[in-house]
């Protein structure tokens, strides 16, 4: 098997892992992860360090190594905290589709125009990720906000934060 197959078979268990912890608690995952994906992780630290010598560094195996050694402390912090995911994934899932528009949005005409339309892009979004219809988020966001009036102390805007709406607005169809 060639090194590309075993560093990949080696990520493939760390998210078979992953793939079993889904649905647990954030403490079931943590100590889980401690217990199973972590001497998975070191296996594929030492693997990375002794493959290091033994490839070209502008092969594109040798930079994938160069890569996940470099990288290693941010590639590796999801196992000391439950709440933390294996990979972005999602994050860039949510932002291609604004990646996509980007041409679309040239015609924002003004700076102003261009964060308006991240920021509404940004709520929808974040509907979206906590299974909120997007229209009955912003339409209750457009309607209770106002009622705060000018004066709040920055703590009230958590009750508009969709994870604390889940009672008041309906799931994503």
């Amino acid at each position: 098997m060639g090194m590309a197959q075993t560093a990949l078979r080696k990520f493939a268990r760390l998210y078979a892992l992953e793939k079993q912890f889904k649905g647990l608690t954030i403490e079931q995952r943590y100590l889980l992860r401690l217990e199973k994906s972590k001497p998975l992780l070191e296996d594929l630290k030492q693997w990375c360090d002794n493959n290091l010598t033994k490839t070209a560094k502008d092969s594109a195996i040798g930079k994938a190594i160069r890569y996940t050694i470099n990288q290693w402390d941010s590639l590796t912090r999801y196992i000391d905290d439950g709440n933390i995911q294996i990979d972005n994934n999602a994050a860039e899932r949510h932002i291609k589709p604004f990646v996509i528009g980007r041409k679309n949005w040239l015609f924002n005409q003004t700076p102003r125009g261009a964060n308006a339309s991240a920021l509404l892009y940004s709520l929808v979004q974040t509907a979206v990720a906590n299974n909120l219809e997007p229209f009955d988020y912003l339409k209750y966001l457009l309607t209770a906000r106002p009622k705060l009036g000018r004066h709040y102390k920055p703590e009230a805007l958590d009750q508009f934060l969709p994870w604390n709406l889940t009672e008041k607005i309906k799931p994503l169809k």
